[in-house]
């Protein structure tokens, strides 16, 4: 029997009209995923966590647009600000593929007391990992983006903003793992909800932080970052309250708020696969900026507005994604090896089906979508180029996006890792070095190394995911 074939053989899902299904998965329900028939399980879960994404994705846009108003150099202190919370989130995300797969384990198990506490030890583990972060860029703010090849402009304006960003960064570590913790346990919707409170503010305070209003001064760049730091830290008071309250799926009680050294180090171990593969993934796209500074503000600032689209079309697809983690962890510790797999055949259908839909439009119109933000001409090419190369290859990316979870989900963090070295360490990086310099392509032959690298992690990956030892992972 093949997946799909597994799949249709499900039970049909209970009888209700479509919007009662979008209700159910926008409310949250106390729905167990490892039983309810495949379809609706897959739906449950994905609609709020793609509504979720898609209004992340939102947030990057608009606060790009706004950051876009005050020049390019502002959008390049934006790029190079994020190369150094690349690495931040690389071990926010890589902690959150460790917690969404051990309480996804938990809770198909039926341990509600062993996720709760594998909660609390992943939030310690996310405040104690912000501290060195935060030192860093209160102290050597100038150093890092001098270090990084930042303009005049950047290093005299921009300091404020990298400031901001990283000696704030624990709210957006703890933004990250809350919600990793919630779609672990099923309850994406809680996870939707608090991350639109946390970006709705965003985008609310930004025009007013960043141009002034009333007695409120124009702050510029740094007003973005005040944005930020103020929407994520709502957004995880939000998280901590429900926590204590309980969710549909999951409650921390009192008794459990304390720390736990063999399950603190246990998910430790765990999470430095996850780690792994996204300090990898993301110290290549430092090296890429750095590579792009050379050609100047104009090429980070269009490589920084192109990335913003790409994470805006990308969001869904990973919405997508995380949902085929939580039903791969939840129903191998089900013991439902089948119909964990079965999910992600469904899941990467769907993915691959949206990806071919944003490939069409960057390959049709992308000087239109970077003027949506800036009108410098030289910001517009360089954009829309890599635009235009990235539309050749998403479809095969939205399917390595949805086979890494899937490896992520079964808590096999080890295998993704070893995978992102070959192909953007020592694939990805020297063919962009060489194009780029050595050749003499600029910004093309980064945006070049991007794709062949990028297109062969996905082929290889998805082929990887077919050979199935993901399925023998312990957590």
């Amino acid at each position: 029997m093949t997946p799909d074939d597994h799949a249709t053989a499900l039970p049909p899902a209970p009888a209700g009209s479509l919007w009662q299904a979008l209700r159910d998965a926008i409310r949250g329900t106390g729905a167990d995923y490892t039983t309810i028939p495949l379809k609706r399980a897959v739906f449950l879960l994905a609609v709020p966590m793609v509504l979720e994404l898609v209004l992340e994705s939102t947030f990057a846009v608009v606060d790009i647009w706004f950051v876009a108003r005050l020049g390019p150099s502002a959008v390049a202190t934006v790029g190079l600000t994020e190369t150094f919370l690349f690495l931040l989130y690389a071990i926010g995300i890589g902690l959150a593929m460790a917690v969404t797969a051990v309480v996804a384990r938990r809770t198909g198990e039926g341990d509600a007391a062993g996720a709760a506490v594998s909660a609390v030890q992943a939030i310690a583990i996310a405040v104690a990992a912000s501290v060195p972060f935060a030192v860093a860029g209160i102290v050597w703010a100038r150093e890092l983006l001098a270090l990084m090849g930042a303009d005049a402009w950047t290093l005299t304006h921009g300091v404020r903003y990298l400031q901001w960003m990283l000696g704030g960064n624990v709210v957006i570590m703890l933004l990250f793992v809350c919600n990793a913790i919630f779609r672990g346990a099923g309850d994406a919707a809680v996870a939707m909800r608090v991350l639109w409170v946390a970006n709705a503010l965003n985008i609310a305070l930004d025009p007013i932080l960043i141009f002034g209003w009333g007695p409120v001064p124009a702050l510029g760049v740094e007003g973005a970052a005040i944005a930020t730091v103020i929407g994520r830290g709502i957004g995880v008071a939000m998280q901590a309250w429900i926590l204590l309250r309980g969710s549909q799926h999951l409650r921390i009680a009192a008794a459990q708020w304390r720390l736990e050294a063999a399950t603190f180090w246990h998910i430790v171990r765990t999470s430095l696969g996850g780690i792994g593969q996204m300090i990898v993934a993301m110290t290549a796209w430092i090296f890429l900026m750095r590579i792009l500074a050379e050609a100047g503000s104009a090429a980070v600032a269009g490589a920084t507005i192109a990335i913003r689209l790409m994470m805006f079309t990308l969001m869904p697809a990973w919405g997508l994604s995380n949902a085929a983690a939580t039903l791969v962890g939840q129903n191998l510790g089900a013991g439902q090896p089948a119909r964990a797999e079965a999910a992600v055949w469904r899941i990467g259908m769907m993915t691959m089906a949206f990806t071919v839909g944003v490939s069409l439009l960057f390959f049709a119109m992308p000087r239109a979508l970077m003027g949506l933000f800036t009108a410098d001409t030289a910001v517009i090419d360089i954009g829309a180029q890599w635009l235009r190369i990235l539309s050749y290859s998403y479809f095969v990316y939205g399917w390595w996006m949805v086979a890494v979870q899937a490896f992520n989900g079964a808590g096999d963090t080890v295998t993704p890792t070893k995978i992102n070295l070959v192909f953007f360490w020592l694939i990805q990086i020297p063919l962009a070095w060489a194009l780029a310099l050595h050749l003499g392509l600029g910004a093309t032959g980064v945006f070049w190394a991007v794709f062949v690298s990028e297109t062969s992690v996905g082929v290889f990956t998805l082929w990887l995911f077919s050979r199935g030892g993901w399925k023998a992972a312990r957590v």
